[in-house]
C-alpha cells in the first residue's frame, strides 16, 4: 500500500517550506523572507503520530498573477494538489483573510479532497488566539493555529 501525500498550498511567504522543514524533521527546503523563494515540488518521507506519509511543499500561489514564474509557481502548486490525498491550507494569522486567500480556498474547495487550515505565525498565544475565527470565513471545516511549533 502507498503511503498517503499530503501537499502544503498558501500564499506566498506564509511559511510553507519552515512548517515543511518541521514536519519533515531536518531542512530540507530553503526559508527566506523573501517570496518565491520555493519554486518548485519539494518532497519528504516522513511520520506524524505514528503515521507515514510523504509530504509536499510548495511555492506560493497568486490566483491572479500573470507573471511567468508566479503562473508556474501556480503550476507546480496545482500539480501538488492533483496528486494529494490531504491538503493543509497554510495561511498567516497576522494578515488576516486575503482576497487570495479566499481564492484559493475556493480552489481547493474545488479539488474534493481534505483540507485542513493552518494559521501560521501566530507568536503569541494572548494576543493571536481569538484571530483565528476570521479564518472560519473560508468556509473550510476546522481551523488550527500553529501555537506549538
Amino acid at each position: 500500500m502507498s503511503k498517503p501525500i499530503v501537499a502544503i498550498i498558501g500564499k506566498p511567504n506564509v511559511g510553507k517550506s519552515t512548517f515543511f522543514n518541521y514536519l519533515a524533521g531536518k531542512r530540507i527546503s530553503i526559508v527566506q523572507d523573501t517570496p518565491g523563494v520555493t519554486r518548485d515540488r519539494v518532497y519528504a518521507e516522513t511520520n506524524w503520530r505514528g503515521k507515514n506519509f510523504t509530504l509536499v511543499d510548495t511555492g506560493g500561489i497568486e490566483p491572479d498573477s500573470e507573471d511567468i514564474i508566479l503562473s508556474q509557481m501556480r503550476e507546480q502548486a496545482n500539480l501538488a494538489m492533483a496528486m494529494a490525498n490531504v491538503i493543509i491550507f497554510l495561511t498567516d494569522i497576522k494578515q488576516g483573510v486575503t482576497a487570495a486567500d479566499k481564492e484559493i480556498a475556493l480552489m481547493l474547495k474545488k479539488s474534493g479532497k481534505p483540507i485542513v487550515l493552518v494559521c501560521n505565525k501566530a507568536d503569541n498565544y494572548e494576543k493571536d488566539s481569538l484571530e483565528v475565527y476570521e479564518f472560519y470565513n473560508l468556509g473550510l471545516r476546522r481551523a488550527i493555529s500553529n501555537f506549538c511549533y
